[in-house]
């Protein structure tokens, strides 16, 4: 018996010249004001992932010079204002410049971006207190995420740095973070933090959206005493 189940074919789009592409991929960026996926624009312009972030690259190199920049990050790109002009557009727009993380804060996001994926059992231990606050003031500031859970008792949560991260920091890729010869002692670690603090108070304006709020922690972390009461450090 014949099979009348209707099939649907995808019909694949014309792929715009190279030219055209670029245009278009230009128009959407400015029109979205935050990262667009390559695999969105690859769909729009008729073109693969790998031919879009080719125009990616030469649409970055020609605004090398330009007040605006195109950046480039592993799964997305952004147009977005160069942190060289940052005063004059707070100034220009009326914008009241946002708060920095906190040292606390800081210091879980420099332990996350090297040894991600990590628990926050793990952070704890690296640090010496309960991180709890500053991993939920992290997470809500989208600058890490849960990544699935470790296979040991208790299936505790596994975090990572997220592509905002690396908008916020000015920086491509993991690979772009600051190099230590110690990265395996809490020290060195703890350390870096101060580096990528100084970083995101250079480049807190280059993206939209990556302003903070004023931290809400008491005093008492930044001194490393303890942010909130201990809780299972399974979670």
């Amino acid at each position: 018996m014949e099979d009348l189940t209707t099939k649907t074919t995808e019909i694949e789009k014309e792929p715009l010249p190279e030219g055209e592409a670029k245009k278009a991929m230009e128009a959407i960026l400015f029109a979205a004001g935050h990262p667009m996926p390559y695999d969105k624009l690859a769909a729009v312009t008729g073109h693969t992932v790998s031919e879009v972030k080719v125009f990616a690259n030469d649409l970055a190199a020609e605004y090398a010079d330009r007040g605006i920049g195109l950046f480039c990050f592993p799964d997305s790109c952004q147009l977005a204002t160069r942190e060289t002009y940052a005063s004059e557009v707070r100034e220009a727009l009326g914008i009241r410049r946002g708060g920095n993380l906190s040292a606390s804060s800081m210091e879980v996001l420099a332990v996350v971006a090297y040894n991600q994926p990590i628990t926050r059992s793990y952070i704890d231990t690296i640090r010496g207190v309960d991180s709890s606050y500053a991993v939920g003031s992290l997470l809500d500031k989208g600058l890490i995420e849960a990544s699935g859970r470790l296979d040991a008792p208790g299936r505790p949560m596994l975090y990572v740095t997220t592509e905002k991260f690396l908008r916020v920091f000015g920086l491509h890729s993991l690979e772009d973070l600051p190099e230590t010869e110690a990265l395996s002692t809490a020290e060195a670690q703890l350390e870096i933090s101060k580096d990528l603090l100084e970083k995101a108070q250079d480049t807190e304006e280059k993206a939209p959206g990556a302003d903070y709020e004023a931290p809400k922690e008491p005093e008492e972390e930044v001194i490393f005493e303890r942010d909130a009461e201990p809780e299972d450090t399974n979670a």
